[in-house]
Parts: structure tokens; C-alpha cells; sequence
């Protein structure tokens, strides 16, 4: 389950009881009462917009995703104005769409979640005077709450309630406990029926409520109710059930329409169900083959991007896919070359949303995270503590700052960010450099005469698409846990437009490192190495051609060499799936350096090593482990490991379900973009009016495609009809 909101605005906010009458507000999503995301707060306003797109995997089940508007205060807890709750099951009627949302009224009654499971019997019980009554036995073995004690009670009449005992300090309490009701008066021993009607045992039901203990004078906090008609005991009078948890009857109480005012949304939701990788082995080999496809507008992938709405919708599963496979730099160089070329003016390259700035966009938020946290997180913390003023604008500016104080501030600022992130280069993950390497080198092609368009098409991107956004909303990034407030928000904004400034003149964006070492098994002799985002290199002498060359592919690990192995100090191996290549640098920090620039451009190779040798092997054994085979697992754990969360944790399957989902929200485009190739194909007058939203160069290859495509594509949805046949057949609602 995944959800893509984007939280427009609110309008007739109730006014504050006071002078001023404004508020400050902000908004949170939640899934039932768990907040997952929260806007920045808007000052000063009842109308307040927000503009801001959250998405998420949603990891776990939930009844209501809501929305709750709270107005800010320095002094107090901040007040709750109302809220909006969707079910589950009514998420599909809003989707893909703006939609105006009433709020409604936050009270504890109504904030309920979690589940409780009930047993219930309905026994014959013979008194000692020898009469027979009957009587319910309820059993709650357990609860999925933070709930503490359960009272229980028959309605309508209200018998005596029953108590469990208090479960502390936990979220799952198991009572185990069993409660007894009388359900019919006593009757002769000889009669065998219940002395009631059966409409009145129909109104019959048992409530349940949960609570909170507190030891606090407010009392318990209730957390829910249940109640469940004793009629679905039928005639077994057996019954064994989870429950959701329900407000009270007067927890929702009704208000007059845009009395609390009203929240526009436009929700995304997708729910997959994931068949076996077999099945979209059809599919996913047509995606994945894109980058092939000649020309590649033709190619399954680039066709998604063109019948989709949006093309966030499409860059968002495609690029995860490619990244999966290792497949997503053949694909996006091939996509942005094609762009690039039918691009007129220089300074317009990835100026649009095209799939190309889309797909790039997206691959930079998951391969570049560690690099954005290394790079920027430091600074962006000091900002957001520090709280510096750094306003420029006199018109903004408060009479007790200084303009000239404030510009000095911000210059710091600046010249500190600007300066980290051109010297990140090594830190910068290999996939986005082979990308930006084949950006340079598809725009320098293409614009021979503009000799600086091969720098800017590389910092467009990085700095105003992946450096600028990131610090101008850090929490989005996961730079930050919540936005900022809006002095900070303010500096932020202000830093991120004299980077985008500063960055439209970049030049430099990709390094290389050459150096001068000895390497050697046996025989060491003088070699030039050279490094660069694809190959570590050495050289007779410098300018003559490779003697060898690793592809950082390749390199396992890099470590330092105990100078025990060859009696030579400032020595390092870099390790390969053959053998060990052996180093002696020139001194101990050119060792270092060696070592920790090696390490970081490899540091995303999945076949990484966790273990080495740190002596070397020789005479028939390794020296530090004395182990005999020469393919000897390491015996000392690895330095220069990979960062925690560098790897990305993508499910291909799902993606490839996805990407189908989107082929079938969209089939009546590829069904006209046939027609499109068709009429491309034989009719050789103006392009007609309908056809024209399609980019198509090769109408012949681009119809194979599409009715491989629709093929693959209607072989799931008849997959998919049965697997939900199947499911609502064997589901049962209210069973374990």
C-alpha cells in the first residue's frame, strides 16, 4: 500500500477568540492516530495554503487516514481546529483528484483505533432450586490497543458492568477473563426453551468499552466500544470474533457545514497484490529491454511516461525497476539523449517535466540520501539551532537586525554550503556520476558550439533540482524531522536561491585523482595510477596507455597492508574477486587518501567483502591467519564497510505490479496511441488534432511494442479478476 497526498489548502478557519483574531496552523497526516507527516505552519491567516506533497509506503494495516488542522501556540499544547477522516474502503471515490473536505470535530470519544476479540456461549445454567435459566459467558482473551482494563455490560437494560483486571504498560493486553449474564428469567426444569421472544432477544446485545487506567484526577481515558447483537450467536449459540473498535454514539457530534472550515486534498492510494515474479516475467522483460529499443520512444518504458497523466506517476516505479536491476544508467542516458537531441535551445535542456527530469529527480532522492545527509545534514542542523538572522530584504527586515549583520550571516552560510558541496565529489554515489558523465556528454555532442552547455545540463540538476530543494525544505529530505519554523524557513529559502544562482555557473563537476605509487607482488616497480568514476587505472609513465585496468565494479574492498608482509611501510591492497592488487604509497597520508577515495567510490558495489586478509599471502599461506588456501575467507572484519542506509530495499516484483497497474489505468491511451501509430503509418498528410499528445518517431516499432504491451498487460488483469474471485469467496467478515 502506498500513498501520494498533496495537502492544497484550508479556508474559513474559525477565528480565534481574541484581539487578533488569526491563527497559526498547520496540518498532519495520520493513519487513525498516528501522525506520519506534518506541513509547515502557516502564520497569521484563516485561509491558510500549504502546497506540499507527502508520499509513503504505508507498512501497516489502518481503518482512516486523517488530516487534522491545529493551530500553533508558543505557551500552551497546540489546540486541534478539526479534522478529516477517510476509510480505507472510500479512499478510491477521491482518488487522483482535488476535493474540498468539511472538517469535522476532534473530541476523545471519537479518536478510537485498535481491535478487541470476543468469545461469547450461551449456556443453560441449573440454579439449587433445580430451575433452569440461561446465561452468557464472555471471554475477552485479548486486545490490540494501548488498553488497560475492559467493562462489560447487557443492553438495552443495563445489567451490573464487569470489570477485567488492569494490563500495565502495554499495547497488546491479554485478560483471559470470564464474565457471566443472566439472558432469560429461571424456568421450570422441564421446560427446554427460552422463556423470551425472539424479537426481544434481537435487541439484546453486549457492549464492550476499553479504557486507559490513569492514576491522574482526569480519570480514565476511553479508547473505545464495541457492541455485538447477541443474535449472531444464531442457533449454535457459539460465537468467536475480532472486533474493530467504534467511537462513542455521541462521539461524532454533528456541526453545520464549513463551520469548522474546509481542507482541500487530492489522494493518491494504491493498494498491490503481488503475484509471483513468474508472472510478470513478460512485462518486466519489455521494461527492462528500453534501453535497447531503437528508437527508444518505441520502448515499453518511454510509452508509460507518455500515456500517464502525470509523469511523476511513471519515473516513480520505472526508476526503482532499473535501479533494482542495475539497469537504470543505460536507460536514463538513453532517454536523455534522445530528449536532449530534440532539444532547439541549449538553455532550455531539462527545463520541463519531461520523463527524462523526472526519472533523474527520483534516482537522485534514492541513490543520493546518504550523500545529501553527509554533505548538507551538519550545516542544516547548525542552521535550523543557531536561528541567525540573515534577511536581506529591508522591507522584511525588524528593527532590531542589522542589514549589514544579516548579509554577513548569510554569506557564511552560503559560502560554507556552496564550498561542502563542491568538494563532495568523492562522496557523490557512482550511479548519479555516470548519469551526470553521460549528460556532459550527450548536451556537448549535441551543442558543439556552446561550450558550457556541457557543464550546465549536469548543474541544473544537482544544484537546482537536488542541493536547492533539499535545503529548501530539509524535512523532505529527511534532513530534518518537521519544516522548519519560518525564521529558519526564511534563511533556508534565502541559501537555497543563492545556490540555484551560484549553481547555473558551475563548471567542474566530475574529478579524477592521479597519483604516483609502487605497486607489486614480488617485484615492485614505479607505476602512474589514475582513478576516475569508472576504472582505476595504472601506467608505465604518465600519458602512455593502461597496463591494467580494474572497473570499480570490481574492487571488493580496500585496506590497508600490515607492513610486516613486505617490510615496506604505507602499503594498502585493493582486493578483487581474482586476487589482491598490493600499493605502497609515497608517505602515510597519501596512503590514507588513497585508501578513503578508493573506498567511497566503491562503497556502493553490492559484492562488497565484510572480511579480509590484512597481511598478505605468501609461501603458500596467508601470513595473518596462516590459512593454506589462497581463497580463505578474511579473518579480520572490513573498514571502509558500506553506509547503513545506502542500500535501497526495492521489490521488483512490486514495481513491475505497479507499473502494471498504471498500464491499466491507462489503456484507453494505449489503445489511441495504436490508432496513432496506425494513422501515422498510412496516412502521410497533417498530423491529426487527437494523435498529437503522443511523441512517436518510429510508428512500426512503437505498435509492436504496444500490442506486446497490451498483451502482457490484459494476461494480469485476467490474473488479477480471479485472484479476487477467489478472495472474496474464502473471506468472511468478523473471522479470526
Amino acid at each position: 500500500m502506498s500513498v501520494c497526498l498533496s495537502a492544497g489548502e484550508a479556508k474559513n478557519i474559525p477565528p480565534y477568540p481574541g484581539p487578533n483574531k488569526m491563527r497559526d496552523c498547520y496540518c498532519t497526516v495520520n493513519l487513525d492516530q498516528e501522525e506520519v507527516f506534518r506541513t509547515k505552519t502557516i502564520e497569521k491567516s484563516l485561509c491558510p495554503f500549504y502546497g506540499e506533497d507527502f508520499y509513503c509506503e504505508i507498512p501497516r494495516s489502518f481503518r482512516h487516514l486523517s488530516f487534522y488542522i491545529f493551530d500553533r501556540d508558543v505557551f500552551r499544547r497546540d489546540s486541534s481546529i478539526g479534522k478529516v477522516a477517510v476509510k480505507k474502503e472510500d479512499l478510491q471515490k477521491y482518488h487522483g483528484k482535488d476535493h474540498w473536505f468539511p472538517l469535522q470535530p476532534v473530541c476523545a470519544d471519537s479518536e478510537v483505533q485498535g481491535k478487541v476479540h470476543l468469545e461469547l456461549r450461551l449456556s443453560e445454567v441449573i440454579t439449587d432450586s433445580g430451575v433452569v435459566c440461561h446465561k452468557l459467558a464472555t471471554r475477552c482473551p485479548s486486545a490490540n490497543q494501548s488498553s488497560h482494563n475492559i467493562n462489560a455490560f447487557l443492553t438495552p437494560y443495563r445489567s451490573e458492568a464487569k470489570k477485567t483486571k488492569v494490563k500495565r504498560k502495554t499495547n497488546n493486553p491479554q485478560f483471559d477473563e470470564v464474565f457471566f449474564f443472566e439472558v432469560t428469567k429461571p424456568l421450570s426444569y422441564t421446560k427446554r426453551q427460552f422463556d423470551v421472544e425472539e424479537d426481544d432477544v434481537d435487541k439484546l446485545a453486549l457492549k464492550v468499552d476499553l479504557w486507559n487506567a490513569s492514576n491522574l484526577k482526569f480519570g480514565d481515558e476511553f479508547l473505545g466500544e464495541v457492541r455485538v447483537p447477541l443474535k449472531v450467536l444464531g442457533q449454535s449459540g457459539v460465537h468467536d470474533a475480532w472486533y474493530f473498535l467504534q467511537p462513542r454514539d455521541n462521539g461524532n457530534k454533528s456541526v453545520k457545514a464549513d463551520e469548522l472550515g474546509s481542507l482541500r486534498l487530492n489522494i493518491v492510494y494504491t493498494e498491490d497484490h503481488v503475484f509471483p515474479t513468474e508472472h510478470y516475467n513478460p512485462l518486466r522483460d519489455l521494461l527492462l529491454q528500453s534501453a535497447h529499443v531503437e528508437p527508444v520512444s518505441a520502448s515499453a518504458a518511454h510509452i508509460l511516461g507518455e500515456v500517464c497523466r502525470e509523469k511523476q506517476e511513471a519515473a516513480v516505479p520505472l526508476v526503482r525497476l532499473f535501479l533494482h536491476y542495475g539497469k537504470i544508467v543505460p536507460f536514463l542516458s538513453v532517454i536523455a539523449h534522445a530528449e536532449i537531441n530534440r532539444t532547439q535551445d541549449p538553455n532550455t535542456i531539462f527545463r520541463g517535466n519531461s520523463l527524462t527530469s523526472k526519472c533523474i529527480d527520483e534516482t537522485m532522492k534514492l541513490a543520493g540520501m546518504h550523500y545529501l545527509r553527509v554533505t548538507l545534514k551538519p550545516i542544516i542542523d547548525e542552521i535550523c539551532t543557531d536561528h541567525k538572522p540573515c534577511e536581506i530584504d529591508p522591507v522584511k527586515l525588524k528593527e532590531s537586525e542589522n542589514l549589514d549583520t544579516n548579509r554577513e550571516n548569510l554569506r557564511q552560510y552560503v559560502d560554507r554550503i556552496f564550498n561542502v558541496i563542491t568538494s563532495s565529489g568523492v562522496s557523490c554515489p557512482t550511479v548519479m556520476c555516470d548519469i551526470f558523465f553521460s549528460l556532459r556528454e550527450s548536451a556537448a555532442s549535441r551543442f558543439q558550439v556552446d561550450p558550457d552547455v556541457r557543464y550546465t545540463a549536469v548543474s541544473s540538476f544537482i544544484f537546482l533540482r537536488f542541493f536547492a530543494p533539499a535545503i529548501l525544505s530539509p524535512n523532505l529530505f529527511h534532513l530534518r524531522p518537521h519544516h522548519p519554523d519560518p525564521c529558519t524557513s526564511r534563511t533556508l529559502t534565502l541559501i537555497s536561491k543563492t545556490i540555484q544562482t551560484l549553481g547555473s555557473l558551475a563548471k567542474f563537476m566530475i574529478k579524477r585523482a592521479q597519483g604516483r605509487n609502487r605497486f607489486g607482488l614480488k617485484n615492485f616497480k614505479k607505476r602512474w595510477f589514475r582513478l576516475t568514476n569508472h576504472e582505476f587505472t595504472y601506467h608505465k609513465t604518465k600519458g602512455e596507455g593502461a597496463l591494467c585496468s580494474i572497473p570499480i565494479e570490481n574492487i571488493l574492498a580496500v585496506e590497508r597492508l600490515e607492513e610486516e608482509s613486505f617490510k615496506m611501510k604505507n602499503m594498502f591492497q585493493v582486493i578483487q574477486p581474482e586476487r589482491a592488487l598490493y600499493i605502497q604509497a609515497n608517505n602515510c597520508v597519501e596512503a590514507r587518501d588513497w585508501i578513503d577515495i578508493l573506498t567511497k567510490v566503491s562503497q556502493c558495489n553490492c559484492k562488497r567483502l565484510s572480511t579480509y586478509h590484512p597481511s598478505a599471502y605468501l609461501n603458500g599461506h596467508w601470513l595473518c591467519c596462516k590459512l593454506s588456501a589462497d581463497t580463505a575467507p578474511g579473518c579480520t572484519p572490513c573498514t571502509g564497510g558500506l553506509p547503513a542506509n545506502i542500500q535501497l530495499d526495492v521489490d521488483g516484483d512490486r514495481e513491475t505490479e505497479r507499473i502494471y497497474s498504471l498500464y491499466s489505468t491507462y489503456m484507453s491511451k494505449l489503445v489511441k496511441m495504436q490508432e496513432a501509430c496506425g494513422s501515422k503509418s498510412v496516412y502521410d498528410g497533417p498530423e491529426q488534432e487527437e494523435y498529437s499528445t503522443f511523441v512517436i518517431d518510429d510508428p512500426q516499432e512503437t505498435y509492436k511494442t504496444l500490442r506486446l504491451v497490451i498483451s502482457a498487460v490484459q494476461t494480469l488483469e485476467q490474473q488479477h479478476m480471479q485472484y479476487k474471485r477467489d478472495k472474496f469467496r474464502k473471506t468472511k467478515y468478523g473471522s479470526q
